[in-house]
C-alpha cells in the first residue's frame, strides 16, 4: 500500500481501493441504474444532476410542544390535513407534553401494532417467572413465530438466562503533531485513570467510568472509555461523561493535542463490530435450553439431528458471507421489543450481533444457546418514560429502577425463542407457508 496517507487525497484513494471489490456494481448494471428514466445517456443528460438552489421554509418551533408550534408545523406546504388527523389525534394532542425531551419538530405519533409473545418462562439471575413480551411490528408472522418459540421454551420447563458482563463505551480521539507526542500522551493517560473517573463522576449520579483501553495509530490516540450505566441504556450519559473527561484532558494534559473529538468511531455505537462481539457493549447475556427430542418433534415438526445439521450449514454460510456473529434473525425480535419498550431502535444495529449454537446431547436432546454481547437496554430514562412504552414495560413488570438486567435477560430469552422457531420452520419446510398464510391471507374478507 503505497502513497502518502497524510493528505485527504491519499486517504480517499486508499479507502476506495480497499472498498472497491465490496462496493462495486457489475459493469452491465451500473449504467442502467444511473440513467434509468432519463431516456438518454449520462453525458447527454448531465444537467439533470445539477443542484438547483432553493430556500424552502424551515420546520418551525424546535422542541416546543405548544398548540401554536404544532399549527405552524402543519402549515408547511404540502402537508395534507388528513395526515394531521391521523398523526395528531385527540389523545396524542392531550399528552404531547410527555414527549418533552424525546423529540424535536413534533407533529404527532405513529401507531405500530403491538402483539404479545408468550408465555415465556425464564429462570434467570434477574428475570424469573412467566413473561408475556410486547412486540411492536408491522411484519405479519413475526409475533406468531416468537410466541411459538416462547411456548416451546416454557413447555420444556423454561430457559436459563445470565447477565455475564456490562459496559457502554465511548471512544474519544486525539490528534497530535507526531507519534512521539501521541505515545507520551498515552503514558500520561494511563496514569490518570482515577482523575478521569472523578471528572466523569461529576456528570452523573447513576454512571461510573469502569475501565479504559488505549489505541495508538500513528499520531492519533483513541481512549476507549467503558462505563457502567445503572438501569439506563446510557448512550447520552456516557457521551456527557466522556466529554467531561476530554475537557479535563484539555486542561491538564502535559502533551497538548492539536484537536480532539468526543467520539472517534471506535466505540461500536450503532453499528455491528468485531470489537463488541468479542467484548461487551451494553449487557452481555447468555440464554440456554435443553429440549427433549419428543418435544422438538411434536412442536417443531422435525428432528434434533435435522436442526443441528441445518445450524451447521447456516453457520458455515454465515462465515462465507462475512457475517459478524452467527445467528438467524436476532434483529426481528429485538427491533420489535425495542420499539414497544422505549429502547433506542437504532441500537439494534449492534444488539443484533451474537452467536446461536445448536448441538445434540446424549440421549437425543437438543442443546440450544444464544450469546448476545451488545444488548443496549434500560428501564429508566430515554423512551422508557413515554406513556405507551412504559405501559409495555409494566406488562412485564420491568419498568423503573433495578430491572434493566432482567430486561436484558428477557431479550436474550426472546432471541433464543426466535432462533428455535425460525430454524424449525425452515427445516420443516413451513417457513414460506407460514408467511403466505399470515401475511398474504384473507383479512376481514379482503384478499391481501
Amino acid at each position: 500500500m503505497g502513497g502518502y496517507l497524510g493528505s485527504h487525497g491519499g486517504i480517499d484513494r486508499q479507502i476506495a481501493r480497499a472498498a472497491g471489490p465490496l462496493m462495486s456494481a457489475h459493469y452491465r448494471r451500473i449504467a442502467d441504474f444511473v440513467t434509468e428514466g432519463t431516456g438518454a445517456s449520462l453525458p447527454d443528460d448531465v444537467r439533470r444532476f445539477r443542484a438547483v438552489p432553493s430556500d424552502p421554509p424551515h420546520v418551525p418551533g424546535g422542541s416546543a410542544l405548544t398548540v401554536e408550534a404544532l399549527d405552524d408545523r402543519w402549515a408547511l406546504p404540502g402537508l395534507p390535513p388528513s395526515s394531521r388527523d391521523e398523526l395528531l389525534d385527540a389523545r396524542t394532542h392531550d399528552v404531547r407534553h410527555e414527549f418533552a425531551g424525546n423529540i424535536e419538530n413534533f407533529i404527532g405519533t405513529v401507531k405500530v401494532p403491538v402483539g404479545l409473545a408468550g408465555p415465556l418462562r425464564i429462570d434467570g439471575l434477574h428475570a424469573q417467572g412467566i413473561f408475556y413480551v410486547p412486540l411492536a411490528t408491522t411484519e405479519a408472522a413475526l409475533v406468531a413465530s416468537y410466541s411459538r418459540g416462547a411456548q416451546l421454551l416454557t413447555e420444556a420447563g423454561g430457559c436459563s438466562a445470565v447477565v455475564l458482563n456490562e459496559g457502554v463505551s465511548r471512544a474519544p480521539a486525539f490528534v497530535f503533531a507526531t507519534v512521539t507526542h501521541a505515545a507520551a500522551f498515552s503514558v500520561w493517560a494511563s496514569q490518570s485513570f482515577d482523575a478521569f473517573r472523578t471528572a466523569a463522576r461529576a456528570t452523573t449520579r447513576h454512571g461510573e467510568l469502569a475501565d479504559m483501553r488505549v489505541a495508538v495509530e500513528g499520531n492519533h490516540v483513541h481512549l476507549i472509555l467503558e462505563f457502567v450505566t445503572g438501569d439506563a441504556a446510557g448512550q447520552n450519559m456516557t457521551t456527557i461523561a466522556a466529554n467531561a473527561v476530554c475537557r479535563f484532558i484539555e486542561e491538564q494534559s502535559p502533551v497538548r493535542s492539536l484537536r480532539w473529538f468526543v467520539e472517534g468511531n471506535m466505540s461500536g455505537d450503532k453499528k455491528a463490530t468485531m470489537g463488541s462481539l468479542a467484548s461487551v457493549r451494553g449487557r452481555k447475556v447468555c440464554a440456554e435450553i435443553e429440549l427433549p427430542a419428543e418435544l422438538v418433534e411434536r412442536r417443531l415438526h422435525t428432528t434434533v439431528d435435522a436442526l443441528v445439521d441445518y445450524w451447521r450449514l447456516s453457520a458455515v454460510a454465515g462465515v462465507m458471507s462475512g457475517s459478524i456473529g452467527v445467528h438467524g434473525h436476532y434483529a426481528n425480535g429485538l427491533a420489535a421489543m425495542f420499539i414497544a419498550c422505549g429502547q433506542d431502535a437504532a441500537c439494534v444495529a449492534e444488539a443484533a450481533v451474537g452467536i446461536t449454537r445448536f448441538e445434540p446431547r446424549p440421549g437425543g436432546a437438543l442443546y440450544a444457546a444464544v450469546t448476545l454481547p451488545n444488548l443496549i437496554v434500560g428501564t429508566v430514562g430515554g423512551g422508557t418514560r413515554l406513556p405507551s412504552q412504559r405501559a409495555c414495560l409494566d406488562i412485564m413488570g420491568l419498568s423503573g429502577t433495578g430491572r434493566a438486567r432482567a430486561l436484558a435477560e428477557v431479550a436474550a430469552a426472546m432471541a433464543l425463542a426466535g432462533e428455535l422457531s425460525i430454524t424449525g420452520a425452515l427445516v420443516a419446510g413451513q417457513f414460506t407457508s407460514a408467511h403466505q398464510r399470515l401475511a398474504r391471507g384473507a383479512v376481514e374478507g379482503v384478499q391481501r
